[in-house]
């Protein structure tokens, strides 16, 4: 049986998705239908940035927890870093967060796995902020991105500035913003560049298996 629906009518596309929204993309085409093809291409890009930057988060926040976790070990065999690892104000407050919905609030053993799951991009990224510069990179952090910039403090920056443009894009992804003025080529080579750091493996493998370069390679001409 055929289907009896037509073409939407702009307009009607228009007012759903409401003028505002569309604003950037008017005045980044020549007419409305360029702007909602123009939109419609974001909405590819939004999904291949979150797929790129969700193997990002998955891939560092585990060689984060690992050396956490070897290096605590070392000195308290019988404790976790979430019990020993000094945090400021706002990564203790995230940890406990994460710490209670891993339990549901104590209603069910804590595992580690859990925790770390819970744990927001954004506290990731914060622990590679100078802030732990001497307590936690120096020490031990560093050693998550073995196969970056041989100068710790040049390996921290440049580490910090990926995360921080990463979790930036992500959240602009996530929340449906405009992303068609925004360098992707840069975020792209971002993502498989720190991933590379981390493990080679994990670099080739995101390349291999997410759409944000061949959505790009797509994106319609003004």
């Amino acid at each position: 049986m055929g289907s009896n629906r037509g073409t939407p009518s702009t307009d009607a596309v228009r007012a759903l998705l409401t003028p505002s929204r569309l604003r950037s993309y008017v005045d980044a085409t020549p007419d409305l239908r360029g702007a909602l093809t123009l939109y419609e291409w974001n909405m590819r890009a939004s999904a291949g940035v979150t797929e790129l930057v969700g193997i990002v988060e998955v891939v560092a926040r585990n060689a984060l927890d690992r050396e956490l976790t070897t290096w605590v070990r070392r000195r308290h065999p019988d404790s976790t870093w979430f019990e020993e690892v000094r945090l400021d104000a706002q990564g203790r407050s995230d940890l406990a967060k994460a710490r209670g919905r891993a339990t549901r609030n104590g209603r069910r053993p804590e595992v580690h796995g859990r925790v770390v799951a819970e744990l927001t991009f954004g506290f990731w990224r914060y622990l590679v902020e100078s802030r732990y510069l001497t307590t936690l990179w120096i020490p031990v952090l560093h050693a998550a991105f073995p196969h970056g910039p041989h100068d710790l403090l040049t390996r921290q920056r440049e580490v910090r500035a990926r995360l921080q443009q990463l979790h930036f894009v992500r959240n602009r992804a996530a929340h449906h913003e405009p992303l068609h003025a925004r360098d992707l080529d840069r975020d792209h080579d971002y993502a498989i560049e720190l991933l590379g750091w981390i493990h080679p493996a994990a670099a080739e493998w995101a390349q291999d298996v997410t759409s944000l370069r061949a959505v790009l390679g797509a994106r319609p001409s003004a």
